[in-house]
């Protein structure tokens, strides 16, 4: 059952109803769900879809020719391949009817490295022929470094031709539960915060069966698919894997500031910068500032905190990586019980201002903030940490947000502790508190006198 990807296929969509031809650039990082999503699109409509393959460029020619002659039936009577690039891309154009056909030339990237005259080949067909013709041309990617810098920018072949680009993210908490349907809202939070919004790693949990059942035998148990998934990644996208081991275990240890990844791993500091800019091309580590930072606070190397945006290399990295002798000779349950389980409610509570901050996002779209915001984040200096502000553009009102993530209720204290983080007098502060155990009946009474919303973690995208 294919679940999600509303907003993807609607812009497809959008793209397949034009009366023009469209070439698309579609790109994200492994296991994002592309390929999924561009079956789903293509279902009941004229398409060819052409998986490219590391082999020869001979090779290829003669993959991608044999597809499309399945299509030419006539033209299949006198040729068995194409003789070049050049002439496949030009064929296309016969494939046009009235209704768009649509042609997915998936994982890009290979075709490119193998015959690096490709994109300037598409370009000068695109050109002459096919932007004029019924068809939907997507290209789709999942080297980001290669799709951005090979294909989309500046002074590349493709530069400028492409009628749409499509980067996939990961799904939202509320796409990504839709996985586990029979779990409490609690059981969804955690099992979003291990598995984040890949599709590939949701499909491995099974909601019939307990949460701790889930982690033990899909990702603590040697020979799992989640087991060995992160050293895959890595192997396929990187070089000095080793390296890489030790900044994201650093950074997954709390270890975000440039010099507390350089004194955890006593790597050059030269070279550390360049290591995280890789991790940041493919979507594994991201460089966070506080959200009404400066362009010019940004332009510092030395600013701005590093943290891990993919879930699951967070909870593998924490919980996995430091324990694989133990794992490897099949002490599962020690593992969980004694290492993950004292510690998975902090490793969550990382991930629920995340979700609350999705949630907030989802106010904001539908107008139900208490003002349009045109900025939302973490917010830090020296002394004080607001866990999610948000601000419009003029910066006279502001939310600001708070999330606890503990067993205990949230009391009058918590509260007032959130007020005195206000952005000043003269400006428009609203409060909103997230709780996973709930509030204090002094607390609910608190709030009411001083419009402060509160929200139960079990409330969460139930009426928004």
């Amino acid at each position: 059952m294919f679940i999600g990807r509303t907003n993807e296929l609607s812009f497809l969509e959008s793209k397949y109803a034009t009366a023009a031809g469209e070439l698309i650039v579609l790109y994200g990082r492994r296991r994002v769900g592309k390929t999924e999503t561009l079956r789903k699109f293509c279902e009941n409509r004229a398409n060819i879809f052409f998986t490219c393959m590391e082999i020869t460029n001979e090779q290829l020619l003669h993959s991608f020719s044999k597809r499309i002659l399945n299509e030419m039936p006539q033209a299949a009577k006198y040729i068995k391949s194409f003789t070049d690039w050049e002439q496949a891309f030009t064929a296309l154009g016969d494939l046009a009817n009235e209704q768009k056909t649509v042609i997915v030339i998936d994982e890009f990237p290979y075709m490119a490295r193998s015959n690096k005259a490709i994109p300037s080949i598409i370009q000068k067909v695109w050109d002459e022929s096919l932007h004029n013709k019924n068809i939907m041309l997507i290209l789709c990617g999942s080297s980001m470094s290669f799709m951005e810098k090979e294909v989309l920018a500046e002074k590349n072949p493709l530069y400028g031709r492409a009628t749409g680009i499509l980067k996939m993210q990961e799904m939202s908490f509320c796409e990504s539960v839709q996985f586990f349907p029979n779990y409490s809202m609690l059981d969804k939070i955690t099992a979003y915060a291990i598995l984040g919004g890949i599709p590939h790693y949701l499909k491995q949990f099974d909601d019939q069966l307990p949460l701790a059942t889930n982690i033990k035998n899909n990702i603590l148990t040697k020979g799992s698919i989640l087991y060995s998934e992160v050293e895959f990644l890595l192997r396929q996208e990187l070089r000095e894997t080793n390296i890489y081991n030790a900044i994201i275990e650093a950074i997954a240890l709390g270890n975000t500031k440039l010099n507390d990844i350089y004194q955890k791993t006593q790597l050059e500091r030269s070279k550390i910068s360049v290591y995280l800019k890789n991790l940041i091309d493919l979507g594994i580590v991201e460089r966070e500032f506080p959200v009404a930072a400066s362009i010019k606070e940004r332009a510092n190397s030395q600013r701005g905190l590093y943290k891990l945006v993919d879930n699951y290399f967070r909870f593998w990295y924490a919980f996995v990586f430091p324990n694989i002798s133990e794992l490897e000779a099949g002490e599962v349950n020690a593992v969980f019980n004694f290492l993950i389980v004292p510690e998975l409610d902090r490793y969550t509570s990382y991930v629920f201002e995340n979700i609350c901050q999705q949630y907030l996002r989802v106010l904001n779209r539908k107008s139900k903030l208490p003002f349009y915001a045109t900025s939302m984040g973490r917010w830090w200096d020296k002394t004080t940490e607001i866990a999610i502000l948000a601000t419009d553009k003029e910066q006279k009102n502001y939310v600001l947000a708070e999330c606890k993530y503990r067993n205990s209720l949230v009391d009058v204290k918590d509260l007032k502790h959130l007020e005195s983080k206000s952005k000043g007098a003269d400006v428009n502060n609203y409060y909103y508190f997230f709780s996973k155990a709930g509030f204090t009946q002094e607390a609910s009474a608190y709030a009411a006198e001083h419009n402060i919303t509160l929200v139960l973690a079990d409330e969460l995208f139930s009426s928004n």
